[in-house]
């Protein structure tokens, strides 16, 4: 059996954690002004965190990865997901989104900055060449 085979799908569920948010964002944002209904936007952020725990757990798990390659292309990627989640934020504050709906925007903004360096970090570190056996840093 190849490695290609044997990898967890960590990637995909995040991808489908990541799409999680943004429809559920997309639904907030369609609303605006006005106050949205929370609860299929509440739903697809539970579901998203689900699925970014699971992913999270299963990256964990791994022996034989490329950690170093991992932290160094995640906090890069953490830094600037960050960068662009925040300005996100800052138009749903601009545009006096306020109360739960705001909650809830933010909450998946987390989600997203989480997610998206997660697939990329996990991505690049899957193909690159594991260094010394050594556990996950933090």
């Amino acid at each position: 059996m190849s490695n290609e085979n044997r990898f967890p799908p960590i990637t995909q569920l995040a991808t489908v954690s990541l799409a999680g948010v943004v429809v559920g964002g997309i639904l907030m944002a369609s609303y605006a002004p006005r106050r949205p209904p929370l609860l299929v936007p509440t739903l697809l952020l539970g579901l998203s965190v689900v699925l970014l725990i699971v992913a999270v757990v299963m990256l964990a798990r791994l022996n034989d990865f490329a950690w170093t390659t991992f932290m160094k292309v995640a906090r890069w990627a953490q830094l600037a997901y960050i960068v662009v989640a925040g300005m996100i934020e800052f138009s749903f504050v601009r545009n006096h989104t306020r109360g739960a709906p705001l909650l809830l925007v933010t909450a998946m903004l987390v989600v997203f900055a989480l997610d998206v360096p997660l697939i990329i970090a996990t991505t690049v570190a899957r193909y690159a060449t594991p260094g010394p056996k050594a556990a996950p840093a933090g």
